[in-house]
């Protein structure tokens, strides 16, 4: 009788005696034969370990089975972060963003974007950044791509002339409905050497680095953080010199003519705010303490409530017309308390600067330039309204501190002044004070641009180049707060750039058996990363090796 094998595989069978049940292993092959199927047990394996019945049962099924020694992963790159980074560059529809440039030039812009938001580093050194990573294949460049320095900064050269219509494209994608609050602020970035010519002067420095020359930039944010505009100033520009060419700017390049614009005290001078209020803008801004006091002195019933009110864990708040314009005075127990240490710490400083001054011995004293150099000093630390100071006949400086100022003061503690042109049917005070508290995104934009994308330092000397560079330093912190907005949607309030850094440590390789290739596989994800993954919803893209990998398939 002629019999056919097809086929060989482990039959498990139980049976029960009593209240035990036993289980049989059995080896069979099964054959056609002219009168139908069959099957005959070829041996019985159950007097094996577990682990070696195993191995028979996989082997039996098909699975390739080799020793540790044979096994290997090559080829094995860096790519969680990427993958996540990829998905949204396409996700957000930027695929377009540098049309007119070259496919390779645009990939290498992408390849900078996404290094800024990984591993941050300087043009010459990202080949030894991007080495054991996928980043060129995320930007569907050649796996061999050098990232040569001299094709990088060609193609940063290729922002010049094409950065207006690109930041258009990022606003009409990010605000299809338009901007209806924006938030203004300017910090500064300086330079270890010269700086770029025309664009780094000495000014007022907010790293308090006035020793060296710096730029500042003017970023301009929604009330969620996502920036709309950057602009590269010099670096001796006045705050108050800026706003009026930024509502220009921000009416030509994006149609922005009916928002509710909030900035700081230093923008707030008196020919800004009528310019504003002569173009039918809103805003709401801070006022200097000064002007605070001033206002208190003039209303004293409202002078006596702020003196009278307790301030708690929640804010208090006071509106207040006067002149004409609107006031909502804002206090709080933890600004009343860094009001209070920071006064403190600023006479500390005087007293010591005066100790100091009085100690040293001088010949032939100049009264007035001696006088002049406790000024500047006392300056320096912001307390010189704290002292009242004078130099005798003889050449010794005599001081005492202002105890009616410090008392004075210690009754404003808390409490800040904010003003808006907007009516109270407009904005609420709760909401005039939620507009100005907005400004703390503009103030994270600064820091995640300096801190975790690292524009400093900028190792460029041409202006045009140093513009560039901060450009797409910008145009990564674009895409990490859009993911931010989404994110803390989804109820992970953690830094964006610190998540995509985590998952970067997701690795992609290809499996090999004895020398031979045999599929490409992700690295386990321990369960912290796999819950981050569920959370923010990227489970499609870690649920398979992805297409783009080309270099590891």
């Amino acid at each position: 009788m002629a019999t056919y094998c097809v086929a060989m595989f482990v039959q498990r069978t139980t049976s029960k005696r009593g209240r035990k049940v036993y289980s049989s292993y059995l080896v069979r092959e099964s054959f056609r034969t002219p009168d139908g199927p069959r099957s005959r047990t070829v041996c019985n394996i159950t007097q094996l370990p577990s682990a070696i019945q195993d191995i028979i049962t996989r082997s039996l099924k098909g699975e390739v089975l080799a020793s540790v020694e044979s096994v290997s992963l090559l080829d094995a790159l860096d790519f969680g972060g990427l993958a996540v980074l990829r998905n949204t560059w396409f996700r957000f529809g930027l695929s377009d963003l540098f049309s007119g440039i070259s496919k390779a030039q645009a990939s290498r812009l992408q390849a900078f974007i996404f290094s800024r938001l990984l591993f941050p580093c300087s043009k010459l050194d990202l080949v030894e950044q991007a080495r054991g990573t996928a980043l060129a294949q995320a930007c569907d460049l050649p796996a061999e791509e050098a990232f040569d320095e001299d094709d990088l900064y060609d193609a940063m050269d290729q922002l010049t002339g094409r950065w207006s219509p690109l930041v258009q494209k990022l606003y009409g994608k990010a605000f299809p409905d338009k901007v209806r609050i924006a938030l203004y602020d300017i910090t500064s970035v300086y330079f270890e050497g010269h700086g770029p010519k025309g664009l780094a002067w000495y000014g007022h420095s907010r790293d308090h680095r006035s020793d060296r020359p710096q730029i500042n930039l003017a970023v301009v944010t929604d009330e969620t953080g996502v920036p709309i505009s950057l602009s590269v100033l010099r670096g001796n520009r006045a705050d108050n010199k800026t706003l009026l060419g930024l509502l220009k700017l921000l009416k030509r390049r994006f149609g922005i003519t009916q928002a509710t614009f909030v900035f700081d005290g230093g923008m707030s001078g008196e020919i800004n705010l009528k310019a504003m209020a002569d173009a039918g803008l809103h805003y709401v801004t801070r006022l200097s303490n000064s002007t605070l006091a001033s206002l208190l002195a003039e209303c004293k019933e409202t002078a006596n409530e702020v003196i009278q009110m307790e301030l708690g864990d929640q804010p208090k708040l006071i509106e207040l017309d006067h002149a004409g314009k609107r006031y909502v005075l804002a206090g709080g127990a933890w600004r009343a308390q860094r009001d209070s240490e920071r006064r403190e710490a600023r006479i500390a400083k005087g007293e010591k600067i005066l100790r100091d001054l009085t100690a040293k011995k001088r010949k032939n004293v100049n009264a007035q330039k001696l006088a002049s150099t406790v000024g500047r000093a006392l300056e320096r630390v912001k307390a010189h309204k704290y002292f009242s100071y004078e130099i005798n006949p003889s050449g010794q400086i005599q001081w005492d501190r202002k105890n009616s100022v410090i008392q004075d003061e210690q009754t404003h503690d808390g409490w800040y002044l904010l003003h808006t042109n907007l009516s109270p049917a407009e904005c609420s005070k709760e909401s005039t004070l939620s507009h100005y508290k907005g400004l703390l995104e503009v103030e994270d934009a600064f820091r995640e641009l300096k801190t975790y994308l690292e524009v400093r330092p900028v190792r460029h000397r041409r202006p045009d180049r140093v513009v560039n560079h901060i450009r797409l330093c910008f145009l990564a912190y674009w895409i990490s707060a859009r993911l931010g907005r989404e994110w803390i949607g989804l109820g992970d309030h953690r830094e964006v750039v610190r998540i995509l850094r985590s998952l970067q440590t997701i690795r992609i390789g290809r499996l090999f058996f004895d020398g031979i290739g045999h599929r490409t596989l992700m690295t386990s994800i321990p369960d912290e990363m796999e819950q981050t993954i569920k959370t923010l919803k990227l489970d499609k893209i870690f649920s398979s090796p992805p297409t783009w990998m080309k270099a590891v398939m």
